[in-house]
């Protein structure tokens, strides 16, 4: 009978076989190096890409943030220039009543009462001056008083002034104007 020996051959197949399976486990590791080095890139990608997504987000909320805060400085210089005009037009719509009301408080004054000052707050003058005697002052309340422009004239203090003269007093009154000159000629 014939002696064959299949030791041998079973060795080589099994050296093989091993040096297959080092080689397929060596592929693989390199494949999975590969996929995470792949996979580790994209993903690194995909951060960049969001980091200038939000950074190009962030400087657009500054670019906004500036254009509010100038349209915010408009409107309040919007608002400004309306309350200027507004002023304004309010001096233009007076101005015939205040040349009335001046007019109508040099008409008022009696002889011997002269005014030292004027003053004009929300529609009530407040006036100081200097009257040769009392009775120029009560002359002068009657004479607001039957004024179609003014209204209620209030006396306020009264004080003797020796300095203008020997029954001389100074005066402060105040009077309340009528705009629309209620009864006016």
């Amino acid at each position: 009978m014939a002696n064959i020996n299949l030791l041998p051959w079973r060795e080589e197949l099994r050296e093989q076989k091993k040096r297959e399976f080092y080689l397929v486990s060596a592929l693989v590791a390199l494949i999975a190096i590969a996929l995470l080095i792949a996979v580790d890139f994209v993903i690194s990608g995909e951060i960049d890409a969001q980091k200038r997504r939000n950074d190009y987000i962030a400087n657009e909320i500054t670019v906004l943030n500036a254009q509010v805060a100038e349209i915010r400085d408009l409107q309040k210089r919007r608002t400004q220039l309306l309350d200027r005009m507004r002023v304004i037009q309010d001096l233009q719509g007076n101005r015939p009543i205040i040349v009335r009301v001046m007019d109508q408080l040099v008409r008022t004054v009696p002889d011997g009462v002269y005014y030292t000052s004027l003053q004009s707050v929300d529609g009530l003058i407040s006036i100081r001056g200097v009257a040769e005697s009392n009775n120029r002052v009560s002359s002068l309340m009657r004479n607001l008083e039957a004024s179609d422009w003014f209204s209620s004239p209030n006396l306020d203090s009264v004080r003797a002034a020796p300095e203008f003269g020997p029954q001389a007093t100074t005066f402060n009154l105040s009077v309340k104007i009528q705009p629309d000159g209620e009864g006016a000629r």
